[in-house]
C-alpha cells in the first residue's frame, strides 16, 4: 500500500460512506500497520485470500511495474461483478481487463493534494459500469477532493500532465519567487511566508468569483507599474509558451510510459 492507497482508504472512512471494518487492505510491507498514515488503525493482510472476493470494490494502488506480478496473484480471487479501481499510471483499461479477467474497470489519475482532502482526480471507466456504479465511485473519489469524469481514456494522459504533475509546476514557480525574495535580503522564513500567503491569497481571489486569470492579471497590473514590467519580461521570454511546451512534454512522457507498460 502506497501513499495513494492509504489516502483513499482514510478519505473513504472519514466521509462516513464506509466503516473501518468494511475496509480490507492487502500490502506486502509488514511495516505499514504502525505507519502514521494508518489513522483509523485498520487491519492489514499480507497474503491475498478468499475474503477479497466478498468486496464490492477493489482498489489497486501499486507501482505500474509491479502490476503484472500482482495480476497473477490477484486474478483467482476476483469475481465478474466486482469493480476494480486503478490509481496506477499508464496501465490501460484494456490491459487491466485482460490481465485480471474482469470487465468493470475504473482508471483514475489523482494528484498529491488528495492526501489533505484537496486533491484533483480525473477518472474514466469501462462501458460495463452503469450510471449508479459511476455515481458511487465518484462520490468515493470526492472524499479526497474533487473529481472530473471523462469519457475518453486518452484524456487521462492529459490529466496526468496538467493536474497530476501540476502541483510540481506551482512549487517550481514558488521556488523562483522564494529565491527572488532571498536575493532581495529577506530571511528564508520571511521569504517562504511572503510566497505562501501570496499563492494562497491569489487562489482565494480566483475562487471567489468568475473572473478569468487574465482579468486578475489586469487588476493587479497598472500602466507603467512594477507588475506590468514583470509580465512584459515574461512575455518577451515566451514564458507562457515554454510552460505549455513543458506540460506537453509531460503528456508525451505519460503516453510513452503507458504504451511501454501495456506492451509488456
Amino acid at each position: 500500500m502506497g501513499n495513494m492507497g492509504s489516502t483513499f482508504a482514510n478519505g473513504f472512512i472519514n466521509s462516513r460512506f464506509i466503516l473501518p471494518e468494511d475496509v480490507l487492505i492487502y500490502t506486502r510491507s509488514q511495516r505499514v500497520a504502525n505507519d502514521s498514515r494508518n489513522i483509523h488503525q485498520l487491519s492489514y493482510r499480507y497474503v491475498l485470500d478468499s475474503e477479497l472476493s466478498n468486496r464490492d470494490i477493489v482498489i489497486i494502488a501499486v507501482k505500474p511495474q509491479d502490476f503484472n506480478q500482482l495480476a497473477l496473484n490477484l486474478k483467482p480471487f476476483l469475481k465478474p461483478e466486482q469493480i476494480v479501481v486503478s490509481v496506477m499510471a499508464g496501465i490501460s483499461i484494456e490491459g487491466i481487463k485482460e490481465k485480471l479477467g474482469i470487465t468493470k474497470v475504473v482508471r483514475s489519475m489523482p494528484n498529491l493534494p488528495t492526501q489533505i482532502g484537496k486533491g484533483m482526480t480525473v477518472f474514466t471507466a469501462s462501458e460495463e459500469l452503469d450510471r449508479k456504479e459511476l455515481f458511487i465511485i465518484q462520490n468515493l473519489i470526492n472524499t479526497t477532493g474533487k473529481s472530473v469524469y471523462v469519457a475518453e481514456e486518452n484524456k487521462i494522459d492529459a490529466a496526468t500532465a496538467v493536474s497530476g504533475s501540476g502541483p510540481a509546476y506551482v512549487f517550481y514557480f514558488m521556488q523562483a519567487m522564494i529565491q527572488s525574495a532571498l536575493d532581495f535580503g529577506f530571511e528564508l522564513s520571511q521569504a517562504e511566508l511572503l510566497v505562501k500567503q501570496t499563492i494562497s491569497g491569489a487562489l482565494g481571489l480566483y475562487e471567489s468569483n468568475s473572473l478569468s486569470t487574465q482579468d486578475w492579471i489586469a487588476k493587479v497590473s497598472s500602466k507603467g507599474g512594477t507588475t506590468e514590467k514583470a509580465i512584459a519580461f515574461f512575455n518577451q521570454c515566451d514564458l507562457e509558451k515554454s510552460l505549455i511546451e513543458g506540460i506537453n512534454k509531460a503528456k508525451e512522457q505519460s503516453e510513452y510510459l503507458g504504451n511501454k507498460m501495456n506492451q509488456e
